[in-house]
């Protein structure tokens, strides 16, 4: 079979399993498989697969038609412009979560420059944390962006932190991330987690579950069934994690520190109303997302 044959049926096959996005994930599959690009699957369309390679791809193919994620089937996930590895232990990083990246990158402002403008000393180290690291996309790509960065990145499950250092050591931001295993910030209060002998953070920043249990019925088969339920679900609203994580944030942000959280769908008024009942945060500002839809909220630890 050679790789138009081969690309046209395993389209028909995906889209008869009412797979979305069919003949993307048919390519993707195909590169996977044969280990080359897209420029080279439509340059040889007439190239014969070997067979072994054919029942290789089929399987592939399979596993998509039965629900399967196509990021947990080639074992990676583009973010940021930065290749990252994902299993089913970490929820596949979305571009949504990207918003996160610039409005944290964008309210740092000039805190975030990596040399001082004036006398081109590099800049004060930063203390930054991400909460629920999961894959760890957040805290290695603040990483990347912010060579002066310290950074410490929790998530409860071991095996996500596995993955996460993982891909810490692949774009050599290891030796500047601290992975810990907690539930939200709950254990950093030893003043080793940060630089500079201090136990507080210029950013925090987090993607945590918020999605409403009521609501799972509702989510995509690929994302109910296979993604980690534990890094989904907050509770019945959607909302649980966000009073403990701002709570814990206040008191671990100093003072002018960033705090930039992913929202839920429908999440925004609650936690809008978290942050504005406090006279701690200051600064409040709501981004959306390429859809219009309120994806992130920022404040500033204002005392």
């Amino acid at each position: 079979m050679d790789i138009r044959a081969a690309l046209k049926e395993a389209m028909s096959q995906l889209r008869t399993a009412s797979v979305p996005s069919h003949t993307l994930a048919a390519e993707l599959l195909l590169m996977h498989a044969l280990e080359r690009d897209r420029t080279w699957l439509y340059t040889h369309p007439e190239a014969q697969m070997e067979p072994q390679v054919c029942e290789k791809y089929f399987g592939l193919i399979a596993r998509r038609a039965s629900g399967e994620p196509t990021q947990y089937i080639t074992g990676k996930q583009e973010f940021w412009g930065l290749e990252f590895r994902v299993t089913p232990a970490v929820l596949i990083p979305r571009p949504e979560t990207e918003h996160v990246m610039e409005v944290a990158l964008e309210r740092l402002g000039t805190r975030g420059i990596k040399i001082d403008m004036k006398t081109g000393a590099p800049s004060p180290a930063l203390d930054i944390a991400d909460v629920g690291t999961g894959s760890g996309c957040l805290a290695i790509a603040l990483a990347w962006e912010l060579p002066q960065a310290i950074v410490v990145a929790t998530d409860t499950s071991p095996e996500a932190l596995k993955v996460a250092r993982k891909n810490a050591e692949r774009h050599s931001v290891a030796n500047r991330i601290k992975f810990v295993e907690t539930d939200l910030l709950s254990s950093i209060c030893d003043s080793s987690l940060a630089s500079a002998g201090s136990s507080r953070f210029d950013l925090i920043v987090s993607n945590p579950p918020y999605v409403a249990e009521r609501e799972a019925a509702q989510l995509p088969r690929e994302v109910r069934e296979h993604e980690p339920h534990a890094a989904l679900f907050a509770g019945p609203s959607g909302v649980e994690v966000y009073p403990r994580l701002i709570e814990q944030a206040e008191g671990l942000l100093r003072t002018r520190g960033i705090l930039v959280l992913e929202l839920g769908h429908n999440s925004l008024d609650e936690v809008q109303s978290m942050l504005k009942m406090d006279r701690t945060w200051g600064d409040i500002r709501v981004t959306n997302d390429l859809a219009g839809i309120a994806r992130v909220v920022s404040a500033i630890r204002m005392e």
